[in-house]
């Protein structure tokens, strides 16, 4: 069986805290793409993803929360891919799916990269942004599941049509500045309230830590690490996305 269309649908909806609820503004999405035919049971062709604006590039968002498969049996029957993630600022753009299978693999599994355009330069500490891609599908395609990768964790839907949905991270760091920094598995800073901590468990993506005695051999931006700059009693004084 083979996979005859596979049309790059996305939407960039911005959204608050996650923990406070999230209220969402729908970016206009790019016009549909057709993807260029494939061979028989070569499955989708990677690189059908939606184009980055000028200036930018596609880089894995942060983190992928759920997968949803919604089956339609009108007009010859689609299969449409829902993917939910969050990325580190409204400065992100063009979400999209990249699919890196190749016709039908051994565990009948349909592999996917949720990116969108990275921002350029580094980005300042608020909530997370919410982002969602589609990635219509024609009928009678070859695959039993859906594993969607963002650049830090994956999501797999095994029964189609169905729902996968995994917990965000605990803290966005959008309020750290000021608070105390305590590394995982050290004793909490003395006198400081549970609610004036940052735990390292609870920011479960690249962190680098830059404490006052510490260099810096590298530089190189990284849209999902954060940096967070600590003061001699490990109090956070600087911190921002790169």
């Amino acid at each position: 069986m083979t996979v005859k269309k596979l049309l790059a649908l996305t939407s960039l909806v911005a959204a608050g805290s996650m923990l406070a609820g999230l209220s969402a503004n729908a970016q206009q999405p790019p016009q549909p793409q057709m993807a260029p035919s494939t061979p028989k049971d070569a499955g989708p062709t990677p690189g059908g993803g939606a184009p980055s604006p000028e200036g930018t590039r596609p880089f894995p968002v942060m983190f992928v929360t759920s997968v949803e498969l919604i089956r339609s049996e009108r007009s010859g029957g689609m299969d449409i891919i829902r993917a939910r993630g969050l990325v580190t600022s409204n400065a992100w753009g063009e979400p999209h799916l990249l699919p890196i299978t190749r016709g039908q693999g051994i565990d009948g599994m349909l592999d996917l990269i949720f990116q969108a355009s990275a921002p350029t330069d580094m980005a300042p500490l608020g909530p997370f942004m919410v982002v969602e891609a589609l990635l219509p599908v024609a009928h009678g395609h070859p695959y039993k599941g859906i594993r969607v990768r963002s650049g830090y964790n994956a999501v797999t839907l095994k029964t189609l049509p169905g729902f996968a949905e995994v917990a965000p991270p605990k803290e966005d760091c959008a309020k750290c500045l000021g608070k105390y920094f305590q590394a995982k598995g050290a004793a909490a800073p003395a006198g400081q309230a549970a609610g004036n901590l940052v735990r390292e468990e609870d920011l479960p993506y690249p962190l680098r830590i830059i404490r006052p005695t510490d260099g810096i051999p590298s530089y190189e931006y990284e849209p999902n690490r954060l940096t967070l700059v600590l003061s001699e009693a490990g109090q956070i004084v600087d911190a921002a996305w790169d």
